[in-house]
Formats: C-alpha cells, structure tokens, sequence
C-alpha cells in the first residue's frame, strides 16, 4: 500500500476526476491544459501503478471501473480538501480568517475594541476572536508572556517599556455611577467632599483608577472612604450598584455604555464640577512578536479608533 501511496500523485488524481467529469480523455486532457497524448501516458501509470483498469473504454467514452469508482469518489473528496485548505490559506494571509487574541482595559474595550471588531467581522466571518478585560498589570504579564497580540494598557511601573512597540493611545475619564433610587442619582456639578461617607465599589488598592480617586480625596482633604468592596468585574460592581446606596467610579465609556439603560441595567450617574482624569492608556504590542494577518487588521482598526 505504500508504494501505491507514493506512485498517486494529485496530478493523477485531478486527470481521474477531469475523466469522470467529462467522459472522454481527450476532453480531460483540454481540461487539464496537457496534450491528449501525455494524459494517455498519465493514466497508463496510474493503471500499472494500482495494477488494473481504472477506466473501460467504450465508443461513447469512458466510465470506471470498480477500481476507478474508489478512485474517482476519493479524487473528489481530496480535491475538494484541497481546494478547502487552499481557500483557508488564503483566508488567513488576507487577513479575514485566522485567531486574534487581545486585552483591554475596560474603557478602552467598550470604546474602540468592540467597534473594531464588529468592522472587522464585516469581512473575517470566520475569525476566531478573543478578548480579556483586565487591569494594566495583568494585562502587560500576559502580553509578555504571549497570551495577546496587542493589548490596550498603561505601562506599570518597573517594566522597561524598550521592549514594546507603543501607539498612543487615550485618556480615560472617571465617571461615578449609582442605583437611580440613589439620593445622589443624576446630580452633577458636585465636588468630591458632595461624595463622602458613602460606600464604594473599586479597583483594588494601587490601581490607577482606585489610586486617582483616593488621591481626589485626599487633594481635597476630604476622609477616604471607609467602606469599600474591591472588584474589577463589571457584573460584580453593577449588581453590588443596584442592591445598595454603593458609588463606583469608572470610566466614561462604561457609564455610557450602561447608565439609564433600564434594559440592561438601573443605574444612574453622578457628575463633578472638576472630572478626573487617568493618564493615557496605549495601543502595546511586543517588538519581537510577528502579528498574523488578523491580528493586524484589528489593531489597525483598533489604533484608528483611538486615534480619530
């Protein structure tokens, strides 16, 4: 049987379909683009190499034999394999199939990730597609160990940032949210004392959001807040919203995302005279790690979203 493996070439087999197909060597052998002749010598060494007739011939053409009807039926299924590889190939090289893995802040990911993605799907139907919504330092220890393609992050303090190719990213503005039945619900113009002595849901401890808003706190010499329930879930944070009279500050793009949409959540904002403002998250990849087509075109849908 391996010998035989060895003498079938695909050109054998595209010259047993081509005959199956129209019935006649000589209109095989057009089909082909080869003279009748070489096809003639073609399908004698495929009939010494399996050691019978793989066709019968008739006045009116030529039809398989028991033999050639394997042979035929598995020409089929393989050039139709083919074909499928070929295509999916071709798919991943152009950018419209393939895998992309990426990591977001949560900002950054309701605001331009998604987008890009949606575009993105427009053209790579078949994409397989994954995101992760983190804090920055999760987010750079999974780059660095290959987990992302790119992802959207601050740089934490400590890491040398010689070993990433940077595009510049965005600011993230922190709004505050609460449950619409909240005495705060809806107000704006406020300062950050307006907020003292209600419970908050935060990033943990170090965190650059959880570290901007303590330090508005404490610019404004106002007591921190002393009971805090410490989550980076989105669900975490908006059912602890509505069940209590908890404030939570995030990022701009989440509020709008969620606040006064009752078919997705019952929250509310609440608005101050001088907003905060977190230092630039950025477009992060490493410089010795080779995107694939997909990878590509998301981060350049992704960068043009930041950018625009």
């Amino acid at each position: 049987m391996e010998k035989l493996i060895a003498r079938l070439q695909l050109k054998d087999f595209r010259l047993i379909h081509a005959i199956e197909r129209t019935g006649q060597l000589a209109l095989a052998a057009e089909q082909l683009a080869i003279t009748q002749p070489a096809a003639s010598r073609m399908l004698a060494a495929i009939e010494k190499a399996v050691g019978t007739r793989v066709f019968d011939r008739h006045p009116k053409g030529m039809t398989p034999t028991a033999v050639g009807q394997v042979l035929v039926r598995n020409a089929a299924t393989l050039l139709q394999e083919l074909e499928r590889a070929v295509h999916e190939v071709e798919e991943i090289r152009s950018g419209r199939a393939g895998s992309v893995r990426v990591g977001s802040v949560t900002g950054g990911a309701v605001a331009f990730v998604v987008p890009a993605i949606q575009k993105l799907k427009q053209e790579a139907v078949g994409a397989d597609i994954h995101v992760d919504v983190a804090p920055s330092q999760a987010l750079i220890e999974g780059l660095l160990r290959g987990d992302y393609d790119f992802v959207l992050s601050r740089i934490p303090p400590g890491v040398d940032a010689r070993q990433f190719n940077v595009r510049r990213g965005r600011v993230e503005v922190i709004r505050f949210m609460c449950r619409a039945s909240h005495p705060m619900a809806g107000a704006s113009g406020l300062s950050i004392r307006d907020l003292e002595g209600y419970e908050w849901v935060v990033q943990a401890p170090l965190m650059p959001m959880r570290q901007a808003v303590e330090d508005a706190f404490v610019n404004a010499q106002v007591p921190l807040p002393r009971e805090i329930v410490n989550t980076t879930s989105l669900l975490v944070m908006i059912a602890y919203l509505n069940s209590t009279d908890a404030i939570a500050p995030t990022s701009r793009e989440v509020v709008d995302l969620l606040a006064g949409r009752q078919e997705v959540s019952d929250l509310s904002t609440i608005d101050l005279d001088e907003p905060i403002i977190l230092h630039a998250y950025h477009l992060i990849s490493l410089k010795n790690h080779t995107l694939n087509p997909l990878a590509i075109k998301l981060r350049d849908l992704v960068f043009a979203a930041v950018s625009a």
